[in-house]
């Protein structure tokens, strides 16, 4: 074997091979940003024909992205009308925080066991973004720091399938979110709330953490249908 054939052998892998995504998923991402943005309000039509020409693509790759989206529960089908964005009442709105208080415990115990600083610092920079809007605890701009920070938390898990079941939850989080806009009245308690719960991952304390977690998650959901929450979302 020649040095300079071994020597390539040896070689680290630097670059990784780039993952081009397909149209459909191009597509799909699309429709979740608007739908989590609220372009798409809950309960609206979405029409093939309409949708096709504002995107400048065929129906076929529509039509499966718009599959996917269903199969995730973010569109359902009525017979005989079409498409629409689900219409979230209190008993889904339940459901989405038992689904939602499942994953981020499970984070937080992934990233205590992890160790990692990183993981620390950055949900203190998230905070710190929370920090800048202090002054507006229902705005546009603190709902959006607030769902990055929990967005950084599941992250730094560094588990495909959480960040896989998360990413179809954060769009109902989402929309979620902009209905909880009025409900809080000082932004020095919402940030303090997600303060408390970093100190106690940075101090590693995996049962205070995990405890914060569920307060918090039966806290939003309070806020959200305003009867005290289930036993299942509690404890989730």
């Amino acid at each position: 074997m020649s040095v300079s054939h071994e020597s390539s052998q040896r070689r680290k892998r630097i670059l990784t091979p780039l993952v081009q995504e397909s149209t459909p998923a191009i597509i799909a991402r699309k429709l979740h940003d608007a739908i989590a943005s609220g372009d798409f309000p809950p309960g609206s039509q979405l029409t093939e024909s309409g949708l096709a020409a504002d995107l400048g693509v065929s129906r076929g790759p529509l039509r499966e992205a718009m599959q996917r989206l269903t199969a995730e529960g973010l569109l359902v089908s009525h017979r005989n009308r079409g498409l629409f964005v689900v219409s979230m009442d209190d008993d889904d709105i339940g459901d989405m925080y038992v689904a939602r208080t499942a994953v981020e415990r499970a984070a937080v115990a992934q990233v205590i066991v992890r160790k990692d600083g990183t993981a620390v610092d950055d949900l203190n920079d998230a905070v710190a973004a929370m920090r800048e809007f202090i002054d507006e605890p229902n705005g546009a701009e603190m709902a959006e720091a607030d769902m990055l920070f929990h967005q950084t938390l599941v992250d730094h898990a560094h588990s495909q399938r959480l960040s896989r079941l998360h990413e179809t939850i954060l769009v109902e989080t989402r929309m979620c979110l902009r209905a909880m806009r009025g409900t809080y009245s000082s932004g020095k308690d919402r940030i303090d709330e997600h303060q408390t719960l970093v100190d106690a991952i940075a101090a590693g304390d995996a049962a205070a953490a995990d405890r914060l977690m569920i307060e918090h998650m039966r806290d939003g959901l309070h806020r959200l249908v305003g009867d005290e929450p289930s036993e299942a979302a509690s404890t989730a």
